[in-house]
């Protein structure tokens, strides 16, 4: 059973946090001021061979595990989590889809490029009446001629305005609710295809977020993810599986900097004439939020672990994403009250990870349906 890590990941984890260390943390400021995301990293983390770490050599990328790629998202989250937002969808959700149900001409075309990060990749799922529950898709892609005519919109798309190709999910067949769902590769210069405008948001301002229209775009058959119509919704379950123990690491990452953040300042800062330090009150939520993160992190590289056995469950996966995006919410929130008006102050990075700690609780499953998962795997 896995308990620590061996020394090759730690090999890695000391490898990538020197990375974004150097590669990352100098941009972060000034991109999340101009709430754009920094497209140049993609080609620089490329060569670095930290993008898309479970796409296999023969593909072009390292050929790593599950816990690997848990390693690296949380070093990058804890760095920023909206940079961290769009390296994940690139090398997670875009991706997965096709390094698991497509066909070999479309890995050797998509892959490669991808994995150097010459090619940027989005997950299109979510529209503005379907979001959680994925067989509530409005998109369809219907038969014409040797491909399919994709009408319908997405909204809250990562990557949306900077991508080169996105991984669209809509219905092949509408009368077969959920089961008559596809995922088909459309690229950006497809006709038809075009952003409706690109979205502001509360928390991960460095994250392009987009809203996107396909009218009547055209998709070859052979950008199909899968030989026959039909089993979608269950591509998208495997893909949304390994999304949600990624969260676990995302989550980790915001809690650990907070917690990195907020320790100094308790140790330097003197109230009433007494180092803050001493007080009991505060001893004991930094021991709490300590603890927090040690669970958060023993629970993400579990479920990651599982993964790689082949044995987690989509319960396993959702008991992830809803333990570790509670926790941090009550950890940067504990950050902001230790820290008083200080805390909100734009300078100062916790009001930063207070608001990406939001947003945590919502995509790939909000923590309603992550209940709802939970209680359907225990055979409520």
């Amino acid at each position: 059973m896995f308990f620590e890590l061996n020394e090759e990941q730690r090999a890695f984890q000391k490898k990538v946090r020197e990375v974004y260390e150097s590669k990352v943390s100098p941009l972060v400021e000034e991109y999340e001021e101009k709430e754009t995301f920094p497209v140049s990293l993609y080609p620089t983390l490329g060569v670095e061979r930290l993008l898309c770490l479970r796409c296999p050599e023969k593909y072009g990328g390292p050929g790593l595990d599950k816990v690997f790629e848990c390693i690296s998202m949380e070093e990058l989250n804890r760095i920023c989590a909206g940079i961290g937002a769009g390296i994940m969808v690139h090398g997670g959700l875009a991706t997965d889809p096709l390094l698991r149900f497509g066909s070999e001409d479309l890995k050797h075309r998509y892959l490669p490029a991808a994995a150097r990060g010459e090619k940027i990749g989005a997950f299109a799922l979510t529209e503005p009446d379907a979001g959680s529950d994925a067989s509530g898709i409005r998109t369809t892609a219907l038969k014409d001629g040797n491909g399919y005519r994709l009408n319908g919109s997405k909204t809250f798309i990562t990557n949306g305005t900077i991508c080169n190709f996105l991984t669209v999910a809509a219905y092949t067949d509408p009368a077969q609710r959920g089961t008559g769902i596809n995922l088909f590769l459309v690229e950006r210069e497809d006709p038809g295809f075009s952003v409706i405008k690109k979205l502001e948001k509360l928390g991960n301002h460095s994250s392009d977020t987009a809203e996107l229209a396909f009218d009547d775009c055209f998709v070859p058959k052979d950008r199909m993810i899968g030989k026959n119509e039909g089993g979608g919704l269950e591509q998208l379950e495997e893909t949304l599986k390994s999304g949600r123990i990624t969260y676990g690491a995302r989550s980790t990452g915001v809690g650990q900097a907070t917690f990195d953040a907020i320790l100094p300042y308790i140790k330097e800062t003197q109230r009433y004439g007494e180092p803050l330090r001493r007080s009991q009150a505060i001893r004991f939520i930094l021991a709490e939020m300590a603890m927090s993160i040690e669970a958060m992190r023993y629970m993400t590289y579990r479920g990651a672990w599982l993964y790689d056995q082949g044995v987690a469950s989509m319960k396993d996966a959702s008991i992830v994403k809803l333990f570790c995006t509670e926790s941090v919410q009550r950890i940067v929130q504990k950050a902001v009250a230790i820290q008083k008006n200080i805390g909100l102050i734009m300078e100062n990075p916790v009001q930063r990870f207070l608001r990406d700690a939001r947003l945590l609780k919502i995509p790939e499953g909000t923590s309603e349906i992550q209940h709802l998962v939970i209680a359907r795997g225990l055979g409520l």
